[in-house]
């Protein structure tokens, strides 16, 4: 495991540790902890947003198209505090190994749910990933080379954290998080 993969798994671990304090302070933890990840040398932050979300999907399946219109197989919608982040991944690491290692140790911690996850073509269409669902065509890249997880979080709040990996390039790598604060 890479010293890079070992920061993130602690960031993320931290994070889900401080969930059940009050949720501002739990995002203010999570900002602090991601702006430090972001400063660490094989990262690049590229974008960076907290909002207020009603009704958010979360894609539990694949994007398809279905009678003219893309979907995804299967969705949850939440309302709460949408917190994004995207990293470019420099310096010989890859998006999709950096993810691996990320959301594979988290899997296995206590409270954490897998509710869906794909790589490659099976995840659907990368430019509706990059465009439609995330608002960022930085991210469209090989649809080979995507993978997306979704995971809950119980503790004393609910959380969703969703992550999105692409890859354009050997220099162009990028790893996407969402973590959704759910609304009581």
């Amino acid at each position: 495991m890479s010293k890079f993969s070992r920061i993130l798994i602690i960031v993320i671990v931290s994070l889900v540790s401080f969930a059940g304090s009050v949720a501002s302070a739990a995002e203010s933890t999570f900002e602090i902890l991601l702006g430090q990840l972001s400063e660490f040398p094989h990262t690049k932050q590229i974008a960076f947003t907290e909002q207020q979300v009603i009704d958010h999907e979360v894609g539990l399946g694949a994007i398809q198209k279905v009678r003219g219109e893309w979907r995804f197989k299967d969705s949850e919608r939440l309302t709460g505090t949408l917190l994004s982040y995207t990293w470019q991944i420099v310096d010989g690491f890859t998006s999709a190994a950096v993810m691996d290692e990320l959301l594979g140790s988290l899997a296995k911690e206590e409270g954490a749910i897998s509710l869906f996850e794909c790589k490659g073509r099976a995840c659907g269409k990368g430019v509706q990933w990059a465009n439609r669902i995330f608002s960022e065509r930085v991210l469209y890249g090989r649809e080979d080379l995507q993978q997306y997880r979704v995971y809950a979080f119980q503790t004393e709040s609910a959380y969703r954290l969703v992550g999105y990996s692409a890859a354009r390039t050997a220099d162009r790598q990028y790893l996407r998080v969402d973590l959704i604060r759910i609304d009581d």
